[in-house]
């Protein structure tokens, strides 16, 4: 049933990185119970609750988190638990009678887990932002585009969002689930996105003060400033992803691409750079994608096709590997990472608080009148639908 099987997740319902760090939970078989909101929020976005994929694997309760018996419920409903995510901004779990004090003087082992860009102190915490304003201020956004007189590229929302803020939030539950077994009681783990990229740029700031990385952006080895570690467009427009780093991969790319006995500068050569590029692009722009995926086919030179969403699920390795699920009309990545004999359970599409919200209390320990009293004052949604007695 999964690695993380019995294990019981309160999750505050939000954005992005921390229904993403719920949902890595959940499909590794936590209990993880989504609550969510009575009434829909302004999230600048609404998806079709079979395509919001971040809370696969869930329970969903709505709550009014605005009268104190909703908030009564909740801190119930903690009491049982072992882990709480939350991810609004500093001081809003506080205000709703939720902040980590109640929440820990009725469940002293609980584990805290606050999401947030800028943290929980310092000069930016109250402060709105988005995933692009966290790597920008960590020192990886001036480092990812083209050239130094391009302007930044925005690398969709991965790196501060999931990458520095889901995954370490994760990491740290984890770990003070760990520690917990030692000392019996609770903490609170603040993950900030801002702290998160910085420690993924951590190889990269060791490189840049030993002088091995350039502060111009697409001008280094794994920036896409060489000529074979970048993409290049071929005839029926698609692109091809090189990565030849290593000398005996860069030798198998000038093979297949017919360049081995060329007059073409030394791979490290930095002012030779610029021939190189046009060389290989050149040749890449001679065939199509397809073809060039099957010129590589089998060869370390370290080039494959770049795919899209469409795509991608579609290709042999997903095949293979059951990278991708398919069911009820919709693709989604499968969970990751696997085990060997901890296998999750099948995944379960996003649920509807609604209709879930009355099992998951059941399941939870709530008997069926108080089920029926809350549903009644409009503090859970849901249809009435007690046994009689």
């Amino acid at each position: 049933m999964g690695p993380l099987s019995g294990l019981k997740v309160i999750e505050m319902a939000g954005l992005g990185p921390a229904p993403f760090c719920g949902m890595l939970l959940a499909d590794l078989g936590a209990e993880v119970l989504s609550i969510q909101r009575v009434t829909s929020a302004d999230l600048g976005f609404d998806v079709p609750t079979r395509y919001d994929l971040l809370n696969r694997n869930k329970q969903a309760l709505a709550v009014d988190l605005k009268s104190p018996e909703g908030v009564k419920l909740v801190l119930e409903l903690i009491r049982d638990s072992d882990l709480l995510i939350e991810g609004f901004r500093p001081g809003v779990m506080e205000r709703l009678g939720l902040g980590p004090e109640p929440c820990m003087a009725a469940n002293p082992g609980l584990i805290y887990g606050r999401m947030t860009g800028w943290g929980q102190t310092g000069p930016l915490a109250a402060r709105a932002g988005h995933d692009i304003n966290y790597i920008a201020m960590s020192g990886a956004l001036a480092a990812i585009g083209p050239s130094p007189d391009a302007p930044p590229v925005v690398p969709l929302n991965y790196i501060g969002d999931f990458g520095g803020g889901a995954l370490y939030l994760a990491l740290g539950l984890l770990a003070a689930l760990r520690e917990r077994q030692q000392s019996g009681l609770g903490q609170v783990v603040d993950a900030a996105m801002v702290d998160g990229v910085g420690s993924l740029m951590t190889m990269h700031y060791g490189y840049w003060q030993a002088g091995q990385w350039d502060l111009q952006r697409g001008s280094n080895t794994a920036d896409g400033g060489s000529p074979w570690y970048t993409t290049y467009r071929t005839s029926d427009g698609g692109y091809m992803a090189v990565g030849a780093v290593e000398k005996r991969f860069y030798a198998e790319l000038l093979s297949v691409l017919g360049l081995a006995d060329a007059d073409l500068p030394d791979q490290n050569d930095r002012a030779g750079w610029p021939r190189l590029r046009t060389a290989f692009a050149e040749v890449f722009a001679t065939r199509t994608r397809d073809e060039w995926e099957a010129a590589f086919d089998g060869i370390d030179a370290c080039v494959t096709p770049v795919l899209d969403m469409a795509e991608a699920p579609a290709h042999e390795l997903a095949q293979a590997r059951g990278s991708f699920l398919r069911g009820n009309g919709v693709i989604e990545p499968a969970p990751a990472p696997r085990f060997s004999r901890s296998t999750p359970a099948e995944v379960r599409p996003p649920p509807v608080a609604a209709q879930t919200g009355v099992s998951a209390l059941r399941q939870r320990g709530i008997g069926e009148g108080r089920i029926a009293d809350l549903i009644r004052q409009g503090v859970v949604a849901g249809q009435i639908a007690v046994q009689e007695a």
